[in-house]
């Protein structure tokens, strides 16, 4: 658990592909202005961890909500809510269909109306152009961001991904730039437009949330950006991309 503003932090923690690669994995905790909490994403915080939480939120009954902003992160939402069994529960469509038995919210989180609930705290963005959802389970380029406006920090999960060596070399090698997922092509809509869609609302990610000085990616790093990298790094993730860009706009329009 890491305080990275005065009201906001981060836990990393760890998942294995295939109980061996550790891509890791991550939740944040934001305190609002009446001193209650909201918890983005699920995890099985352990030990240190989740004493250091329940600690903090009064054993979890200071936690308005946990909102869980990627569809296809469900392995811990069970865990999360027996943390904090009195929050409101919200993700996206697909978490009330992979874990039904939860006490889900009417609302999701990729709709306008119930991210406007939390306005006062934080920012989301959902990207143009995306299958939220796909039908191969193995494509995550899409998911809903969010950002602490208080502190500028961004927590997103796959979307923009940060590339940083696993274990000791994390502390020797440097981090990648900011990048968008590797499967963003499957995840474009077919149809004429989706391409040019998904760039727009880039640019304007990029413009609108400039100044942000951390991001908190899942799964592997919590990047620090010096001044105006959010801008310049979502750029360059854009024009990293444009060759699927194009390949998109020449198969549909």
């Amino acid at each position: 658990m890491k305080q990275l503003a005065d009201n906001f932090w981060n836990f990393r923690g760890s998942f294995k592909i295939g109980g061996v690669l550790d891509i890791g994995t991550q939740m944040s905790l934001v305190r609002r202005s009446n001193g209650r909490f909201l918890m983005l994403d699920s995890y099985a915080v352990s030990d240190a961890d989740k004493d250091s939480l329940l600690a903090l939120t009064d054993n979890g009954a200071a936690v308005d909500a946990i909102i869980n902003v990627h569809p296809f992160h469900t392995l811990y939402c069970r865990v999360a809510h027996r943390l904090a069994p009195t929050a409101r529960l919200i993700g996206t469509r697909r978490h009330r269909e992979q874990v039904p038995e939860l006490p889900w919210e009417s609302g999701v989180i990729e709709d306008v109306a119930t991210q406007a609930e939390f306005a006062a705290e934080l920012d989301f963005a959902v990207p143009s152009g995306l299958e939220l959802v796909t039908s191969d389970d193995s494509v995550h380029a899409s998911s809903v961001l969010a950002r602490h406006r208080a502190s500028g920090i961004v927590h997103v999960d796959d979307t923009l991904n940060v590339l940083a060596a696993p274990g000791l070399l994390k502390h020797i090698l440097p981090q990648s730039r900011l990048r968008f997922h590797p499967m963003l092509g499957k995840a474009l809509q077919a149809r004429p437009g989706a391409a040019n869609a998904f760039a727009g609302w880039a640019r304007d990610l990029a413009s609108q949330w400039a100044g942000t000085p951390i991001v908190c990616a899942a799964h592997s790093a919590v990047r620090r950006l010096p001044a105006n990298g959010w801008r310049d790094e979502v750029s360059r993730a854009l024009s990293g991309v444009e060759k699927t860009l194009a390949a998109h706009r020449s198969q549909h329009g």
